[in-house]
């Protein structure tokens, strides 16, 4: 049964898990230190455990406000979607730092890298072989994912659960193929300044498809718990725009450091 309040503002109950969240990263930060130093991983450990569990239950409290307690209002939900807008447009501008640093060592390639891209002694991939697959992947995940936006939408119970579920396998299709190109890889980060642009922009990306795979397998069980309906399905719709968002930035990589860069 929902609770239907008179004002449209999104006040909540007090709540821990802020408090709870700054320990934590205190923790995994001063943890790294450590790690660093003195070679224990124990702090460190430590603080991803407080942070997985703040997270877990501060967003549950959050889908149980959205749900069961009517607390996102119309107002509310423009809110959210704002911050979402903004996250990614933030999320834009970090990739464009990988982007700005490939460009600017291969569009001019120094005399330490001996004047030419990719540097002497890189064994690059073959953008014809995983890359390419991983691109179709993608891509083909970005149709299931609207193909589920649109069943959502219509109310078609089946047919959002089966493109909800194909997105998700074709997140962890596209994580294991990445793993195993990394494992056969020639070179390492270490290698030139190839290396270190070819696997922070990639890993990274990597991250990002990993968190947009777990989202989307959020709102699997979401949906298959009847979270979602009609009018009332944002946290999908954040997911979808992640992973909008994801696909993109693939493409792009694909296109500069996989095609171009080789």
């Amino acid at each position: 049964m929902k609770m239907h309040k008179n004002h449209p503002y999104h006040l909540v109950d007090y709540s821990p898990w802020p408090l709870t969240g700054s320990i934590g990263a205190m923790t995994l930060t001063t943890g790294m230190i450590v790690w660093f130093h003195k070679n224990s991983m124990t702090l460190f450990f430590l603080g991803v455990a407080i942070l997985l569990l703040t997270m877990i239950q501060w967003w549950r409290d959050i889908v149980r406000e959205a749900t069961f307690q009517g607390m996102h209002t119309i107002k509310v939900t423009n809110g959210l979607k704002i911050g979402m807008i903004l996250f990614i447009i933030s999320e834009v501008f970090f990739f464009i730092s990988f982007f700005w640093g490939f460009f600017h060592s291969s569009l001019a390639p120094t005399v330490e890298i001996g004047m030419t891209w990719p540097p002497k002694g890189i064994q690059v991939f073959n953008p014809m072989e995983i890359p390419l697959l991983n691109t179709m992947i993608l891509l083909c995940s970005g149709l299931t994912v609207t193909w589920a936006h649109h069943s959502i939408m219509s109310g078609n119970f089946n047919q959002t659960t089966q493109s909800l579920t194909l997105t998700v396998m074709l997140g962890i299709y596209f994580t294991v193929l990445q793993a195993y190109e990394y494992i056969e890889s020639s070179f390492c980060i270490s290698d030139s300044v190839y290396g270190s642009c070819f696997f922070m922009a990639t890993g990274f990306h990597g991250i990002h498809v990993i968190i947009g795979t777990t989202f989307l397998a959020v709102c699997l069980m979401r949906h298959m718990m009847c979270h979602f309906s009609k009018t009332h399905h944002f946290g999908f719709e954040a997911a979808a725009w992640y992973w909008h968002f994801v696909d993109v930035v693939w493409l792009f990589l694909y296109i500069s450091i996989y095609w171009w860069g080789s």
